[in-house]
């Protein structure tokens, strides 16, 4: 049957199969229906007999298999999914028999959710959605959760949700399934006043009683439209305001309950009513503002599952704990190292005999001499130069006191060619080095030792062997974890010589760089020099500076492998990440059905899913680099030796790493979401 006015809704030749081959099953078979505007229409029949299934294609939840649906004379089957979901949100409004709301929701939050997909600012929505809930009785429920109100309630709120966006056509699906008898009437009546100001309203129902409602009763049997007939003389209770129910929303300061339909189709002011716009323009605008609606909406439903989301941000949390407490202590270590290092010998090359370290001739060779120190202190790359003797193991005493001792005979230059420095007192002199003076620097472990009841030990005198010694000095032991707790003791190279070690040549000679200038370099031209002056080359020289950058190189492959295998953790995390959104999807399958129906694009559920799964790795890595720094204070309180240096790329790299984890690993449980069909959706449970 044909409205006398142009049809809002035209379907031509419509049939739905579901299936494909043998097994496939038709539902609807070459329906033909026009619903003009203004109408209310009732569908009946018996369960299976497509009513369902025809309202899911009406109300663009499901694609026809065949034939032509128009929407205002628009092909529904040329749409994109982005269209249907503008349609669903621009023309529909759905009434459901099972409600539909969002449990993790307000009742006022579930009337905003269609608005926050078209884009909708905040304060008009909180307005809008009020003063909905307030005329259909429900002011007092606004923070109220589905749990916390009865099925006639919810059902008010669902009818909210349908005319929050105007919802020009209200397609309700057994409205009054669910309900008492006196819930259903109230239900009844307000579908009635909605249909008196000017909504176009389709019903689904087998019951006959909700059918007499309708002007128009279409009824349809084995997927076929069998009967479309008037109802011109309803023989229904018509809606009272005078009496209750309605009385319960006529209550309103803002006007009579017949206010409820004229305010739900109009616009806010100043607000142009999306349709008005052209199609590119309204998808572009209704997509830019509701960033940061999903992240409110993903984090309200994290809030609602405490338990799930913090078992997800475990592995996340143990992940960056690990990867920021091993980069830390391995940074740390490795400048500790660095350190030390450059305490022992900054920027030094030192000369010794033989071919290496392990040369068994070494011992042998006695060409290194006290000109070939006075050669390199000339050159230009020096900084300064101390020839050495030694050391020679020496038992020192003093008074009752005496312990072994390591004695180091250096040149003038030895503090600063060394890179030690004065406790107390001076340090030989040139002088004292040529006339073989009998003076020494103790080191301040040695002075412990030997006086342990302290004093001014300057101008006393130990004895190093039969040697007699006047301290002149004492030296700042290096505090390293290279270098020997031996007790050292420091005299003229001369004084070692001559009457300790019983020779003239020298053992090795110190060589401190001038700043700036490359060691190896510096390294090239010392070898050049005495190779010149030796004739051969009979020393080996020890850069340390080589020696800084190789262990610099095994600190940072240390801290990578440790990095390495705290990603692990980090990888272990993000799985179990993706594992449990996707349980969430599959436990969230009608709240996502819900969604696609009021209007939400794939894009929208997609972009959803993708913040949940970001925000659980951010707040996991929050609460990662939080533990690591409280690990890393307890380490440093507890073992003094292992340094834990925090830098600002650490953080910065743990909180890319959250970021990053939650993209891919939310990323295709987010696509499983996003590819779900409204109508499958809605169907499970």
């Amino acid at each position: 049957m044909t409205s006398a006015a142009a049809p809002l809704l035209r379907l031509t030749g419509i049939s739905r199969t579901f299936g494909e081959g043998v097994g496939a099953v038709t539902v609807l078979r070459d329906v033909e229906l026009e619903i003009g505007r203004g109408e209310m229409v009732a569908i009946m029949g018996p369960s299976g007999s497509g009513k369902s299934t025809l309202m899911n294609v009406l109300g663009c939840l499901d694609r026809a298999s065949g034939g032509r649906y128009e929407i205002d004379g628009h092909d529904v089957a040329s749409l994109t999914d982005d269209a249907l979901a503008a349609r669903r949100r621009e023309y529909f409004g759905f009434i459901f028999q099972r409600y539909h709301l969002m449990g993790h929701l307000t009742a006022q939050g579930n009337v905003e959710v269609p608005a926050v997909y078209a884009g909708t600012s905040k304060q008009q929505r909180s307005q809008r959605s009020a003063a909905l809930l307030e005329r259909l009785g429900l002011g007092k429920h606004l923070s109220h959760r589905p749990s916390q109100m009865s099925g006639g309630q919810q059902q008010r709120v669902s009818i909210a949700r349908a005319l929050m966006n105007g919802g020009d056509i209200i397609l309700a699906d057994e409205p009054t399934g669910a309900l008492d008898s006196h819930s259903g009437l109230e239900v009844m009546q307000i579908l009635r006043e909605l249909h008196a100001r000017g909504h176009t309203i389709i019903l689904v129902t087998h019951d006959p009683g909700v059918a007499k409602w309708a002007q128009r009763v279409i009824e349809i049997a084995d997927g076929r439209i069998v009967r479309d007939r008037r109802n011109e003389t309803p023989d229904v209770p018509m809606p009272d305001t005078t009496q209750a129910p309605a009385a319960r929303y006529e209550t309103s300061r803002e006007g009579s309950p017949h206010d409820l339909p004229r305010m739900a189709a109009a616009a806010s002011p100043g607000e142009t009513p999306r349709r008005r716009l052209p199609r590119w323009l309204g998808d572009w605008i209704s997509g830019w503002p509701t960033f940061s609606e999903s992240l409110s909406m993903a984090w309200h439903a994290l809030a609602s599952h405490r338990l799930r989301t913090g078992l997800t941000m475990l592995g996340i949390i143990i992940g960056i704990t690990s990867v920021v407490s091993l980069s830390a202590i391995g940074e740390g270590t490795k400048r500790r190292v660095l350190n030390d290092i450059g305490n022992i010998a900054p920027n030094t090359i030192t000369v010794l005999r033989g071919k290496d370290f392990n040369d068994d001739k070494a011992a042998e060779i006695r060409t290194l001499l006290p000109r070939d120190a006075v050669l390199l202190a000339a050159q230009p790359y020096t900084d300064s130069v101390t020839p050495q003797v030694g050391p020679r193991t020496a038992r020192m005493r003093y008074g009752r006191l005496d312990t072994d001792a390591q004695v180091h005979g250096e040149g003038a230059d030895f503090l600063r060619a060394n890179g030690l420095k004065l406790a107390r007192g001076r340090s030989f002199d040139a002088a004292e080095v040529e006339r073989q003076a009998q003076v020494a620097l103790l080191g301040e472990n040695t002075l412990k030792k030997l006086m342990p009841n302290g004093g001014d030990p300057v101008g006393q005198i130990v004895l190093a062997g039969s040697l007699p010694l006047r301290i002149i000095g004492v030296v700042r032991d290096r505090s390293s974890m290279f270098v020997s707790r031996s007790l050292n003791v420091y005299a003229p190279w001369t004084t070692v010589a001559s009457r300790l070690a019983g020779q003239q040549h020298l053992e090795s000679i110190t060589v401190r760089i001038l700043d700036g200038h490359p060691p190896a370099a510096a390294e090239a031209g010392i070898i050049r020099v005495l190779t010149r002056a030796h004739g051969q080359k009979d020393f080996f020289t020890f850069n340390m500076d080589t020696i800084v950058k190789s262990i610099s190189r095994t600190s940072q492959m240390l801290t990578l492998l440790l990095s390495f295998v705290a990603l692990i953790s980090l990888v272990v995390g993000g799985i179990g990440v993706m594992n449990i959104m996707l349980v969430s999807v599959t436990e969230r399958t009608r709240e996502i059905g819900i969604r696609r129906a009021i209007g939400a694009r794939r894009q929208d559920i997609l972009r959803q899913f993708l913040i949940e799964a970001v925000l659980v790795c951010l707040m996991g890595g929050a609460v990662g680099v939080t533990l690591s720094y409280a690990i890393g204070w307890l380490v440093a309180a507890v073992v003094p030796q292992v340094a834990v240096v925090f830098s600002a790329n650490t953080f910065i790299a743990a909180v890319v790493c959250a970021c990053a984890i939650g993209v891919v690993s939310g990323w295709w449980p987010a696509r499983s979401a996003a590819r779900l069909d409204p109508v499958d959706a809605l169907a499970r449970e």
